[in-house]
């Protein structure tokens, strides 16, 4: 009887794990995410703070594009920059991304985001979100956001938030 009250408390420990670490890991992806929405939140409502609170002070944004001739060009923009832009901005810039697909392992959480984009409600292009983040003492910050942008192949309907 000891011997099979011990593998029950044993199978029962494994098959209790997977719970708690599949509700830790939706916690996380939920945090993630939340990072993600209050970047986005933070140009839709020209919020200097929320837009800073959401990178880590290391981080960097690029993008991912082509000269006009076809070769491969990575651009990068300043984060201060970036901010500065979109605070400065007459515009009302409007980025939505959908089918979010979050990696987490550790301290390291990956979101690969489609998005949108609309300017004054126009669309202008679609594209990717590449973003990677480390888990900080203050949460989940982002150090590298790369970005693709492209006319060809959008949903310009697409605006799920």
């Amino acid at each position: 009887m000891k011997a099979i009250t011990g593998v029950l408390v044993a199978g029962l420990a494994l098959v209790g794990a997977p719970a708690g670490v599949a509700a830790q890991g939706a916690d996380d992806e939920a945090a993630v995410l939340q990072v993600v929405n209050d970047l986005f939140d933070g140009m839709r409502e020209k919020d200097g703070d929320k837009l800073r609170g959401v990178w880590h002070p290391e981080a960097r944004l690029q993008t991912a594009g082509a000269t006009p001739e076809g070769a491969a060009q990575l651009g990068s923009t300043p984060v201060d920059g970036f901010v500065q832009g979109v605070l400065d901005a007459q515009a009302f810039l409007d980025e939505v991304t959908f089918d979010e697909v979050v990696q987490i392992s550790g301290r390291l959480a990956t979101v690969w985001a489609p998005y949108n984009l609309f300017v004054n409600d126009a669309f202008q292009h679609c594209g990717v979100d590449a973003i990677q983040m480390i888990r900080t003492a203050d949460g989940w910050k982002i150090f590298q956001l790369t970005d693709t942008r492209t006319r060809e192949g959008c949903d310009p309907e697409r605006r799920d938030l």
